[in-house]
């Protein structure tokens, strides 16, 4: 699990920083300022979890795969798909009711800490 995590992590902070690169030269003349900070919403928190996943592999490679760091691992993969998936396709394609799926998204990421605290509190 633990080279999956830092592969995962790897992949969406690289996608990260290439979403915002593209949000901010190839959207700016084409997107309102609001759909442009909802763009720029969903490549920070793609980022702060990308981040939090190369610390989710470094846990697990010290401490094995415990339940609670694998729970974390895979809540924040779930949430930067459903999160900032939903708001780069809204964004991108307009549909304003992907906007109703993104809270679902907000909630696996902060899954994903309690899963990181409960890894925390169990550590002896």
């Amino acid at each position: 699990m633990e080279r999956f995590f830092a592969l995962a992590g790897s992949v969406f902070g690289f996608l990260a920083v290439a979403f915002g690169a593209f949000g901010a030269h190839g959207l700016r003349d084409r997107l309102s300022p609001a759909d442009l900070d909802t763009f720029e919403i969903a490549v920070r928190y793609q980022m702060y979890h990308a981040l939090a996943l190369l610390l989710v592999a470094l846990l697990v490679g010290r401490s094995g795969d415990s339940g609670p760091m694998v729970w974390a691992g895979w809540s924040f993969i779930a949430g930067i798909l459903v999160f900032s998936g939903s708001l780069y396709l809204l964004v991108l394609t307009g549909v304003r009711g992907l906007g109703a799926v993104t809270p679902f998204g907000g909630v696996a990421l902060l899954a994903g800490w309690v899963f990181l605290a409960t890894h925390f509190l169990r550590a002896p």
